[in-house]
């Protein structure tokens, strides 16, 4: 089956056709087309010198805030308060640190130049968030992603200190269910987001959560 290739107009195919969670490839990183693309439960992800692949994957893997899963040694980490937590005061940063990361079993990067632009519009726009872990004045950890509505997206997060990015996620977690926040959206699998009480669900029951 060929993949559906993007043009000019801000559309996509619906992502029930969508080949291996390809959804369509091409196209441009604009706010618009960025901001359609969350909405219907897509997302792009490539790496240098390829073309925009956009995907849905299915299923989709995904936190409930009141699944957060906080283990007896990291309960023990946010009584110490080591760290600080702030929440978008320092995103260029963070989506930097994330780009720079050595990550094991990884080359490169596939947050590309053109992608830490996007989203740092989208978040001039106060569409995408971050949140931030310091230990005196030094970042040390966070992470980022888009909200669509009562939807969170975590795009990525980094960790230079044991534990911070977890105690990123777990901070952003209980402030996005204080505001009625209904689902984090990991994209596709990981171990340590399984750890932490993400799970699969169909693609169909994401797309419904997101028009919800």
């Amino acid at each position: 089956m060929p993949i559906y290739q993007l043009t000019d107009d801000i559309i996509f195919p619906p992502v029930e056709g969508a080949e291996d969670g390809i959804v369509a490839v091409g196209g441009d990183l604009l706010p618009e087309r960025l901001i359609l693309a969350y909405q219907s439960g897509i997302f792009p992800w490539y790496s240098k010198d390829e073309p925009i692949i956009w995907w849905s994957p299915n299923p989709r893997f995904v936190l409930f805030p009141d699944k957060l899963h906080v283990s007896r040694s990291m309960k023990r980490v946010l009584k110490k308060r080591e760290f600080t937590v702030t929440f978008n005061q320092a995103f260029e940063k963070i989506i930097a640190a994330c780009k720079k990361i050595s990550r094991p079993g990884q080359e490169g990067t596939w947050i590309t130049e053109e992608m830490e632009l996007a989203y740092i519009r989208l978040h001039d726009m106060g569409i995408a968030e971050s949140v931030e872990v310091w230990k005196g004045d030094d970042l040390v950890g966070g992470m980022y992603g888009v909200r669509t509505g009562k939807v969170f997206s975590g795009e990525s997060m980094f960790s230079k200190e044991s534990n911070a990015s977890k105690v990123a996620l777990i901070h952003f977690i209980q402030k996005f269910q204080q505001e009625s926040g209904e689902l984090f959206d990991c994209q596709v699998h990981s171990q340590h987001m399984e750890a932490m009480g993400a799970e699969e669900i169909d693609r169909q029951a994401f797309i419904a959560c997101l028009k919800a």
